[in-house]
Formats: structure tokens, sequence, C-alpha cells
């Protein structure tokens, strides 16, 4: 397959390198198109979830699509993103490493979006696309044929509900990331996606929703309160994460984060404070601005 453009050509940053230790070169299958999936994002931690989104876009493009998977890509974003709970990046970029490198056997972490100002997420795919088809050659067939691969971004269902409301991403971006690339969409639950992809009917065909057959809630949000109240979050994210995040006492004001049995004492603790407050607020709401 023809690239329809060439991307831009990005300057090297400095002590830069494109991952490419993971990228399948050679196309096992010449009928199929090679793919490489991409998610952008905090990873505020990384969780489980974030690499199980990988597992599923596996799954549903091997039974319904005529994409072969070479390679796949966690993206942090830049310490400009501001986002509130975002660590620095380079605490970022260790955590997605270890997740990527002890529980998967193709994912891999580029840094180029972390280390620098805030990209959007139309020059980001550029990147890859650049550094992919423009710089690497793209993949090979066993006859020694070139082929373009083609850049997908892969992201929850939350993506896809902003990039339908109005004024929230441009056109001009939607044409880009939607029209040129295409995304893959992992359902999160109690979203209904069917309004928003209504609403962005013009790329229907370069947008893939995908359902969770088994459930998973489980956020960096989330992640981060535990870890704010001294509670366990081992199994909800690697273990190699769960250890990097105890040893630099990450996430928590106070410290290297405390034994489970302290974190849940501290938490009812909270609790407790918080009802007794809620009481008294009732009681005196005239004299008591709200938290």
């Amino acid at each position: 397959m023809a690239s329809p453009s060439p991307p831009p050509i990005f300057d090297n940053l400095p002590g830069y390198s494109f991952p490419s230790h993971r990228l399948h070169r050679a196309l096992r299958d010449p009928a199929k198109e090679p793919l490489v999936l991409v998610a952008c994002g905090s990873f505020s931690p990384i969780t489980y979830l974030h690499l199980r989104m990988f597992e599923m876009a596996k799954d549903y493009i091997r039974h319904n699509t005529n994409f072969e998977i070479v390679g796949g890509y966690l993206s942090p974003v830049s310490d400009q993103y501001k986002k509130p709970g975002l660590l620095a990046a380079h605490h970022r970029i260790a955590m997605c490493t270890l997740a990527a490198e002890q529980t998967s056997n193709w994912l891999m972490v580029d840094s180029w979006e972390a280390i620098q100002d805030y990209q959007r997420t139309a020059v980001v795919l550029d990147h890859f696309d650049y550094e992919i088809n423009t710089k690497l050659g793209g993949v090979t067939t066993a006859d020694g044929e070139q082929r373009h691969v083609r850049i997908m971004l892969l992201a929850g269902s939350d993506l896809i509900a902003t990039m339908s409301e109005p004024g929230v991403w441009t056109d001009r971006d939607l044409e880009h990331i939607l029209g040129r690339y295409g995304v893959m969409i992992i359902e999160r639950a109690g979203a209904d996606m069917t309004q928003a992809i209504d609403s962005l009917a013009r790329w229907r065909h370069n947008i893939h929703l995908i359902h969770q057959l088994i459930q998973n809630d489980v956020s960096s949000t989330k992640v981060r309160l535990f870890l704010r109240r001294g509670l366990s979050v081992r199994y909800l994210l690697p273990s190699p994460v769960v250890d990097y995040i105890e040893e630099n006492g990450l996430y928590t004001d106070d410290g290297p984060i405390s034994a489970a049995a302290i974190g849940a004492a501290i938490a009812e603790k909270e609790k407790r404070e918080k009802d007794r407050d809620g009481s008294s607020r009732e009681r005196h709401m005239w004299s008591t601005p709200s938290s």
C-alpha cells in the first residue's frame, strides 16, 4: 500500500533514538497490510488496562481485519500537558518501559513525545510514520518487496467521545488522525459510543470499536487515589511498576508508600473524618464554605 503523502521530516532530538528492537521488519503474510498501534496517554501510572488494550486490539485485528501487527508503542505525553496527577516524564517513561519489557514480547516505549514540548496527537502519529516508513523503510515481504506500514491510534472510548464534541478537536486534526491514520477504540464500562461514532460518520471506515468481553475499569486516577491513601495497588499494575513506585515513594506526600494495613487504617480514619465533617456542614451550612 502506498503512502498517501510523505509525512513531515523531523529533526533529531539530542540523545533520542527511535526504539525498533521489537518491530517486525518482515511481513509474515504478504496478503495482509502491516500495522503499528500507537497509544498516547499520561500513563501516570501505567495500569494493566493500558497493556490489556493492546491485547484486545490484537485479537480484534486477527479476527476482523486484513491487518498484520508488526509493532505496538506506548507514547507518554509531555510534562507540558499539565494534567492533574501527571508525574515527571522520566518516571512515566521508566514505568512504561518496565511494563513493556517485562510483561510483553512485542510492546515498546517511545520517549519522543515525552521529552519535549507538548505535541498534538496528529503530529505524534506523523512522527511514527516518519520513523518507521521514511527512516526505516517500512517492512518487507519474504520475497523482498517493501511495504508501507499503516500507523493507527489505539485509545479508550473517552477519546472518541471528545472527538465528537464540537470545538475540542480541530477539523484539520480530525481529518488527519481519522482520515489518514485511523483509530482503534476500546470500549469503556458504561460508555455508549453509538452517538459519538455517528457524529464522525465520514471516517467510520477508519474507526474500529472493540468491545471489552471482560470489563475492566481500572484507571490511573483510581490508582493514584489508592496510593495517596496508602492502599495496596498490587495486581492492579504490573509488579515491576508497583516496585518502582514503592522504591521511589511516588504519588504520596508522605514518602515511601505505607504498608496496606496502615494505609487501610488511614483511609478509614479519613472516611470517618469526612463523614463527621459532612454532618457538621449540614448543621452549619450557612456559615461553612463547601470544600
